[in-house]
């Protein structure tokens, strides 16, 4: 009697996009804090030219 391997080929992909959007909402909430900070960088930067 041979032992049947379950194959499942959507376990990989789902945890590929849970990984995706983890680092999605990552990056989005270092942009959300750090962006204020940056564009007043910017705009001093601009208005000392």
């Amino acid at each position: 009697m041979a032992c049947q391997k379950k194959i499942e080929y959507g376990q990989g992909l789902v945890e590929y996009g849970m990984i995706l959007v983890l680092v999605a909402v990552i990056v989005i909430v270092v942009v959300f804090l750090l962006g204020p900070g940056i564009g007043n960088m910017f705009s001093q930067v601009v208005s000392g030219i």
